[in-house]
């Protein structure tokens, strides 16, 4: 069994709290971030149905060899932009943003970056 780290209960009490405010809808679903040491996960979310539309990581089929020996920003980037894509291709246009708890810094703001290039709204 691991242990917790002081950043990691942090992290999730920031979440909780941000939780309370940022709920997604029929009509504005939730982006939601999660960033792990080697990976980064984004999905959108019906929280009315609690059902996940569509999702991508760094672990993605899609993305392949391209992720390999990026540094970690460039393949949020990637994944960013493959999420809006599918996004798009289900008909979600407009999201609201759940970071996760985390900063709006480094890899997850580039991931939101190249998801808003990608066509989605929030």
């Amino acid at each position: 069994m691991g242990k917790t780290t002081h950043g990691e209960v942090a992290r999730k009490r920031r979440h909780r709290r941000v939780r309370k405010q940022v709920v997604g809808t029929s009509e504005r679903l939730r982006f939601n971030v999660f960033r792990s040491l080697k990976h980064i996960y984004a999905q959108v979310i019906d929280d009315t149905r609690g059902h996940t539309l569509v999702a991508a990581s760094t672990l993605d089929p899609e993305l392949g060899d391209k992720v390999k020996g990026l540094p970690k920003t460039e393949q949020a980037k990637l994944v960013g932009g493959l999420l809006a894509k599918r996004a798009l291709e289900h008909g979600v246009k407009k999201v609201v943003f759940d970071r996760g708890g985390y900063k709006y810094h480094g890899r997850v703001k580039s991931l939101a970056e190249a998801a808003r290039e990608g066509g989605l709204e929030f």
